[in-house]
């Protein structure tokens, strides 16, 4: 029996009107969710789903664009701390979701999986104004 297709190479997720920037070997896109203000989905662009699949330059650049935009997304939404969260349990494609904790955080010590909450989808004008504000700081 074979694996189902990959959403993530399909280009089926994350959403392609979320896009903010291609960081190199990653991707980077708005989460369709911003209950928590900033996260943010970075893809690894070829298929993979564990680090011990790449190569160790690929984990190494990998890591530093993930580093690149935490330090951006924590900036531009005044984070108190950065959330790195690297599951593929549903999705089996390498990808962070990176997600600013701010100030006002509903449930500051808790994972946001844990957080009961009403999704927000924010309108296609929110969601371009959101990615202006993250790639000005990139």
């Amino acid at each position: 029996m074979s694996d189902p297709p990959c959403d993530a190479c399909a280009g089926v997720w994350p959403p392609a009107d979320h896009f903010i920037a291609d960081l190199g070997l990653s991707l980077a896109y708005l989460h369709d969710d911003q209950f928590f203000p900033g996260w943010t989905v970075l893809l690894f662009k070829r298929h993979a789903t564990e680090l011990f699949h790449l190569a160790p330059t690929e984990r190494i650049q990998l890591m530093e664009e993930v580093s690149r935009l935490t330090k951006v997304l924590a900036e531009t939404f005044q984070a108190r701390k950065m959330n790195y969260e690297l599951l593929g349990n549903q999705r089996p494609h390498i990808h962070w979701h990176l997600i600013p904790r701010l100030d006002h955080d509903p449930a500051p010590l808790e994972p946001v999986w844990r957080v009961p909450h009403d999704r927000i989808a924010l309108s296609p004008e929110q969601v371009g104004t959101t990615i202006s504000l993250i790639k000005k700081q990139l």
